[in-house]
């Protein structure tokens, strides 16, 4: 019927209005085009897309979902795949359906590990050097007379001063603990809380 309506010497008015609400829209803006036999539907941000006869549609999201080459996308990156070369007026309601219907998809997405705990509220300090954030810089040139490769940064919640400690990036958690008892807990005096990252120098 679409293709008829897009011959240059048809202007049947009964085709026009057989055609359901969201093809007679895209019709009515001038968005469809025939080219060699094949129906063409343009956008707004100019795509260029071939029309899928609905015949067809559940064969092209199984290709361009359970193939091989298409790996089963997500939802999102299977509408970016579609909508750059293929249109139908559905087809971002079809898509959404196809994807929530697939149970490899549906396992895989579904969370095996612990649940997250809650985020907590960092308590705020009350003198200098109460509560301290703690990472490090590794990866860097070795220097100095002992072969640093890696920054101990340690940073004051209070004040906001920072610490920088040469070391190594293989320092055991005793070798970073006797870092920073030597080279900052002895004039800051003693820690009350330490914040750092999972890392295994601190656990």
């Amino acid at each position: 019927m679409l293709c008829q309506l897009l011959t240059k010497d048809c202007k049947e008015n009964s085709l026009i209005h057989a055609l359901d609400e969201i093809w007679k829209k895209s019709y009515d803006e001038g968005r469809f085009h025939l080219l060699d036999g094949i129906i063409y539907h343009r956008t707004k941000h100019t795509y260029v897309m071939t029309v899928v006869d609905r015949s067809l549609i559940n064969i092209v999201l199984k290709e361009c979902h359970d193939s091989p080459f298409s790996g089963h996308l997500s939802e999102d990156r299977k509408r970016e795949k579609i909508k750059t070369c293929i249109w139908w007026p559905t087809w971002n309601k079809d898509v959404a359906e196809y994807c929530k219907t697939c149970d490899r998809c549906q396992k895989a997405n579904k969370s095996t590990g612990k649940r997250l705990g809650n985020m907590m509220k960092i308590q705020e300090p009350s003198r200098p050097w109460e509560i301290v954030h703690m990472d490090w810089v590794a990866g860097l040139p070795t220097g100095g007379d002992r072969s640093y490769n890696a920054f101990l940064v340690i940073v004051d919640s209070f004040s906001k001063t920072p610490v920088f400690l040469t070391c190594h990036k293989d320092d055991t958690a005793m070798d970073t603990a006797l870092l920073i008892r030597n080279r900052v807990i002895s004039w800051t005096g003693t820690f009350t809380n330490i914040i750092s990252d999972s890392y295994p120098k601190v656990t």
